[in-house]
């Protein structure tokens, strides 16, 4: 009688490169697919309202993948895994290893008391290259300085395993009948403003493997350079289908090491997208060794003391893309319609919302949290406390973007801006990041009236920069 294996799956939404799923097939086992919905756990870092869409649709996809066998539930795992043992009488449940602490602890105990039960229960490693335990420094503590985690850590343990493939038969357990509907996990708000997000993406394993082709083929030879250009198609948008394990971070490396070895180029823009593949190990190694104070708390004590302004009026204007600042204000309208957000002009509004309007960087955390479908625990506290300068390997917090020069640097010809603040489309080059520059006949031209069809500047940037240095200078 052949063994049951429950695969519990998380954060790996995917055939391929599951190696869950792929020791379970290899021992010949009937395979009990399962999905628990977990809202209770994380607290207040349970899904925000887009990433509950990708979800939706991942799941969706997952399910065609397993012949529509996969099992969906809602709840506390720790009650429903020994529940389903019972129901089916399965051999073991096998799982990919998660990393965000809630789900650490709780896979602990819910390891420790199936195996008290007799349960066999088996981890693997399929969310990262590198375990954050296998990579520290020579005096075995974690690394807080990103060049030696990747350089003496990563690529000093030897290239990555490769990736497993997807296995080309499985054999099923029936599915349960106490096993959910998909729309029963109401994933998909009542308000249809994620309609706009649908244009943009299409979700799930097969997308996640075309977008990777699509960016290898296009966009990896020039990514050095073009990766900092809002208004161009250079960057991998692979983020949410890593996210949500639609694809290894494991394949990404390999497909894109595969290409080096094919081409007759310099390799220099490649390895910068695998070093932001190390970035992204980075925050879950920090994560992982800094749980206690990475999502909420600075990991720079003395930022605790620092004199964060409540002013909810400015917090609303970033939200809504209304400060006044071209490029800010392009890029919150950009994450409002999408789901996302190009990575430069990330680190322009967190730095605009951090220092020039003293609005403390949890406040943006939280939104992106919301707003982002690639909404990720590791990558969102570590990118929000290293512009904010008060995480690891921080951005200095004396580094203050100048969002006109900014815009002016890597939106030369205004493409980003005129694309996602239109009512600014008809200004010229010279006067679209910073249209309170431009003389009324040149704002009638363009038909912008500043302060009704776009808003005036909320801060003025030079006084808010000097007043962010001079509370900053009051920590030392």
């Amino acid at each position: 009688m052949s063994k049951t294996i429950i695969i519990w799956f998380r954060q790996d939404l995917r055939r391929e490169d599951n190696p869950a799923l792929h020791s379970a097939y290899e021992e010949g086992a009937k395979i009990l697919p399962v999905f628990i919905e977990d809202e209770e756990t994380p607290g207040d870092w349970s899904r925000g309202a887009a990433s509950k869409w990708w979800l939706h649709h991942s799941l969706k996809s997952l399910n065609d993948s397993l012949s529509d066998k996969l099992n969906l539930y809602s709840g506390k795992p720790q009650d429903i895994l020994p529940d389903l043992i019972k129901e089916t009488g399965a051999d073991a449940i096998y799982w990919n290893r998660c990393y965000e602490p809630w789900r650490k602890e709780r896979d602990k105990r819910i390891k420790k008391a199936l195996e008290d039960d007799g349960v066999e229960v088996k981890s693997f490693k399929a969310g990262l290259i590198w375990e954050p335990w296998t990579i520290s420094t020579k005096q075995d503590t974690p690394y807080k300085v990103f060049t030696a985690f990747y350089k003496n850590g990563c690529l000093a343990a030897g290239e990555p395993d490769r990736p497993l493939p997807a296995p080309d038969r499985l054999t099923y357990h029936n599915r349960l009948s106490s096993a959910l509907k998909l729309e029963e996990l109401k994933l998909i708000p009542e308000k249809d403003w994620y309609k706009k997000i649908e244009k943009y993406w299409s979700v799930g394993e097969d997308h996640a493997q075309r977008a990777l082709r699509h960016f290898i083929k296009n966009d990896v030879d020039e990514y050095n350079t073009m990766r900092d250009r809002p208004g161009v198609e250079g960057t991998s948008r692979l983020s949410p289908h890593l996210h949500f394990g639609e694809i290894s971070a494991r394949t990404a490396w390999h497909e894109v090491r595969k290409h080096q070895h094919m081409s007759k180029g310099s390799n220099k823009d490649s390895d910068v997208f695998l070093s932001e593949l190390g970035w992204r190990e980075f925050s879950y190694n920090l994560l992982y060794h800094f749980e206690d104070r990475i999502t909420d708390k600075p990991l720079n004590e003395k930022f605790e003391n620092f004199p964060w302004q409540q002013n909810k009026n400015a917090l609303k204007a970033w939200k809504k893309g209304k400060t006044g600042y071209p490029i800010v204000d392009a890029g919150m309208r950009q994450l409002w319609e999408k789901g996302w957000m190009h990575n430069r002009v990330r680190m322009i509004v967190a730095s605009f919302l951090i220092k020039d309007l003293m609005v403390h960087w949890s406040e943006g955390e939280k939104w992106f949290w919301d707003c982002l479908v690639d909404a990720d625990l590791a990558n969102n506290s570590a990118s929000w406390q290293w512009v904010a300068g008060c995480g690891a390997d921080a951005s200095p917090f004396f580094r203050i973007f100048n969002p006109v020069l900014q815009g002016e640097k890597f939106d030369p010809k205004g493409e980003y801006v005129s694309e996602w603040c239109p009512e600014l489309s008809k200004l010229p080059n010279k006067y679209i990041h910073k249209p309170w520059e431009a003389d009324d006949e040149t704002l009638d031209k363009a038909g912008v009236k500043l302060g009704e069809t776009y808003p005036r500047p909320i801060v003025d940037h030079s006084e808010a920069r000097d007043e962010a240095l001079t509370a900053y200078k009051k920590l030392k």
